[in-house]
């Protein structure tokens, strides 16, 4: 059987070689993305193709920085390529490729994805990068915002994170062509139609109306809600804050978050809580403050109806996921919230 020398081969020959192995149906929706004169070097080059051994497909699928590495090991790159041209092109358009009957017609070029993927939920992104191979992730967080990377980052098991930003850090030049190729994933598995429908109004709603729930009630409508199948329930718990998160909060935020907040409304909000809770708020308050309330709570809470009590934790939670809009603080992620149970 003959073979094509990894050393003797073009990009064009190497592009083609990664759409032949992604199959017909990943590939074929890759190609409107391209060119005509690229389009043109590819069905060159896998003309030229013969078997490539798949230790040889593995080289060319890094050094497009790309995670294809399983799948086809050995080509017949002319036939296969003219499959996918025939199942993601129209015969007009085969046919100007091939017989330069008449030109093709330069395809619009899409709008950028980075900008829509900026706005997407940072858990589903974050589960998209996960399964992908890091280097992927690096150059995917690498086209973004520092700010939409950092929430992305920041869903993402600790392991998994560091190597990606270690990646990240060793980025140089990205060949188009692979950015071109990682666009297409992101396209087709996140922002299709399917995934990109626009639910983070409903999620806020929902969010919103839970947040104003005893956590029992909260977490038990959440579980009514999955039993049903109700989609995009990361989102909406993404959203959800009570008071009994305040101890997955940071230091610095519930300083933040008690700083000038009443010393009767803290204290109202500690009747009855747990050691952990009642420590959790008073090491965030200053010493004189603390010593007042640790003094009134002395006193026991018999007489205060446990409705204002709730009202009262309710109106601090309410304050903690309006200064987190506001910038103030990040509130703990779902990850983190799942991490802690």
């Amino acid at each position: 059987m003959t073979t094509t020398s990894l050393a003797t081969l073009t990009r064009p020959q190497k592009a083609a070689a990664i759409l032949v192995a992604m199959g017909k149906p990943s590939a074929s929706r890759l190609l409107k993305f391209f060119k005509q004169e690229e389009l043109k070097a590819l069905i060159e080059g896998a003309r030229q193709l013969r078997t490539i051994p798949q230790s040889d497909l593995e080289k060319i699928v890094a050094e497009f920085e790309a995670e294809f590495t399983e799948g086809a090991g050995q080509l017949d790159s002319a036939d296969k390529m003219d499959d996918i041209l025939n199942e993601g092109l129209s015969p007009e358009e085969v046919q100007a490729l091939k017989g330069d009957a008449k030109p093709l017609n330069a395809a619009k070029t899409p709008p950028p994805i980075w900008p829509q993927l900026e706005k997407a939920d940072p858990l589903r992104l974050g589960a998209f990068i996960a399964a992908e191979h890091p280097q992927t992730s690096a150059l995917i967080l690498s086209k973004l915002a520092p700010q939409a990377s950092a929430n992305v980052l920041l869903t993402l098991e600790k392991g998994l994170r560091g190597e990606i930003v270690k990646r990240m850090m060793a980025l140089t030049s990205i060949p188009e062509t692979a950015t071109r190729i990682v666009e297409g994933q992101l396209r087709s598995r996140v922002l299709s139609e399917s995934t990109t429908k626009d639910t983070s109004a409903g999620q806020s709603r929902v969010a919103s109306v839970l947040n104003e729930m005893e956590k029992s009630q909260m977490d038990e409508v959440m579980e009514d809600l999955e039993k049903s199948g109700a989609p995009d329930l990361d989102g909406v718990r993404a959203r959800l804050f009570s008071f009994d998160d305040i101890v997955l909060m940071t230091q610095k935020a519930r300083v933040a978050l008690f700083d000038g907040l009443s010393t009767e409304l803290v204290t109202l909000c500690l009747r009855g809580a747990p050691p952990d809770m009642t420590e959790a708020v008073l090491s965030a308050i200053g010493a004189r403050s603390r010593r007042m309330i640790e003094s009134e709570l002395s006193q026991g809470s018999e007489g205060i109806p446990m409705a204002d009590i709730l009202k009262a934790r309710r109106s601090i939670a309410s304050t903690a996921i309006r200064m987190s809009h506001e910038g103030a603080f990040e509130l703990p992620t779902a990850a983190s919230q799942a991490a802690a149970a």
